[in-house]
């Protein structure tokens, strides 16, 4: 089936993938600046908490209403969302550990891995270009990591785990996407992160088991800390940003082309460098921008090949950080 769009939606769709890049590039600088005073767990609760009410609003203002939230699979529901819990938690515990700019373009291996699942799971066929794309991105991202070598940080592993869990989310996305709706979909990654953080909370919220002396585990397991005054806005503005950011990639890709919304979505790694820099002092090294480089032409040569030469349907985007 072919379609055309036209030059206004396409320009919409562009939009709106900026504006969530942008988003998703706020609510990682916001976490790995209150990463020194709150617990992992603590944080996502409460972003994933104002996040469900912000969903819940816009449901209820929509035609539909709650009914869009019916669903008859809510097994892979469940899985779907915990395959996004644990990337955020494997992210953002690199991102405590890491320069960000190294955090985010570590993590954008993830539609190569992505790839790879298509040939294993779904059984579809990648040509010679794509092998390419994929062998190119893992290239950069053993140019980033260094293993063996003394520069070898476990941390930088964390953001490549991230990308794997990502991948499962993209695969069952796109096995539920002609039965179950994209809010559908995002409330139940919301509910998903409240159980999970609210059970982390309980177990382990006192603090009981915290490793001070490494940055990632001190994230995850540190006690929790009441709220300090200014800092509220920063919570609600990480509900916000990533629900929104979510909403809007979604339309992104309802308005525009698939090809020509994507690289948009890859401002989140120029805009990591620029945080980075501006507020963490964390400036790349040549090793980071030539193996970041190689990961980012992978990642826009993947998404050419999948949108020119689509063997099977194209892959679904559920970007959420």
């Amino acid at each position: 089936m072919s379609f055309t769009v036209s030059k206004s939606s396409n320009t919409i769709g562009i939009i709106c993938a900026i504006t969530a890049g942008v988003c998703f590039s706020t609510t990682d600088v916001t976490i790995k600046f209150l990463s020194d005073a709150y617990a992992l767990h603590q944080i996502i609760l409460l972003r994933s908490i104002i996040g469900m009410l912000v969903i819940l609003m816009l449901l209820m203002a929509s035609s539909s209403g709650l009914k869009t939230l019916k669903t008859k699979r809510l097994a892979k529901h469940l899985v779907r969302g915990g395959s996004v819990v644990l990337a955020n938690m494997l992210f953002f515990l690199g991102l405590v550990a890491m320069p960000l700019a190294d955090a985010v373009a570590l993590f954008f291996i993830s539609p190569s891995i992505i790839t790879l699942f298509s040939i294993i799971f779904l059984k579809e066929y990648v040509g010679p270009h794509r092998w390419f794309a994929i062998g190119l991105g893992f290239a950069g991202v053993l140019i980033m990591v260094q293993p063996g070598s003394s520069q070898f940080m476990f941390a930088s592993l964390l953001p490549i785990g991230a990308a794997v869990c990502y991948a499962i989310l993209h695969t069952l996305t796109r096995t539920m996407r002609d039965t179950e709706s994209a809010a559908t979909m995002t409330f139940y990654i919301q509910v998903t992160f409240v159980a999970v953080s609210a059970a982390m909370w309980v177990v382990v919220g006192d603090g009981e088991f915290n490793n001070p002396s490494n940055p990632s585990l001190n994230f995850l397991l540190r006690p929790w800390s009441p709220l300090e005054h200014g800092d509220f806005k920063l919570f609600m503005l990480l509900g916000f940003a990533s629900t929104i950011g979510g909403y809007l990639i979604s339309q992104a890709y309802r308005h525009a082309e698939a090809a020509l919304a994507a690289p948009f979505e890859y401002i989140s790694l120029p805009l990591a460098m620029f945080w980075g820099v501006v507020i963490f002092d964390e400036w790349p090294d040549i090793i980071t921008l030539i193996g970041s480089s190689l990961i980012l032409i992978s990642g826009l040569y993947t998404l050419y090949r999948e949108t020119r030469h689509p063997h099977k349907p194209q892959m679904a985007r559920a970007h959420q950080r």
